[in-house]
């Protein structure tokens, strides 16, 4: 199984789940059965590690974000990846417009698809240290319902 987390820029948003969700994965003994990436739909940030700001958050749970670097997504992620997972709408539409009609990933809002109190993952970007708790306490309970997902596909 291949899951790929997408934001806008790759530095907050999907570093931040793809760290939770390995994480995740460590524990239940399935990381070496599935992998696990994320890309921003933009190419500002490519090669940059996770904002500080979710790096620390992050840490401050036990996540290890340190050795991600952001990539933009590519037109091959819909041949390499089973299911893609956007942050909010916007990423969402951009992913469908750039996906390849052969492409056979599967496209969904991360919390959207868990059914959680909010549609989208909101970013923290432009805003105060709560706002990357509030993201790591959605992809949390985002990535539990997650690998329940996966739990059962494998």
């Amino acid at each position: 199984m291949r899951v790929l987390f997408v934001c806008m820029g790759n530095i907050c948003r999907s570093p931040t789940a793809e760290g939770v969700f390995r994480h995740r994965l460590a524990q239940a003994g399935l990381h070496e059965l599935v992998t696990v990436d994320s890309a921003g739909t933009g190419d500002w940030h490519v090669g940059k590690a996770p904002d500080g700001r979710s790096s620390q958050a992050a840490l401050t749970r036990g996540y290890d974000l340190s050795s991600l670097r952001a990539r933009q997504v590519q037109r091959e992620d819909f041949h390499g990846f089973d299911l893609i997972l956007a942050m909010d709408h916007d990423n969402l539409a951009r992913l469908q417009a750039l996906r390849p009609a052969t492409g056979g990933a599967e496209l969904d809002l991360f919390l959207r698809r868990y059914q959680l109190a909010l549609d989208e993952v909101p970013d923290p970007y432009y805003g105060g240290a709560d706002g990357f708790e509030q993201v790591l306490d959605l992809i949390e309970q985002a990535s539990d319902a997650l690998l329940v997902e996966i739990k059962g596909r494998l």
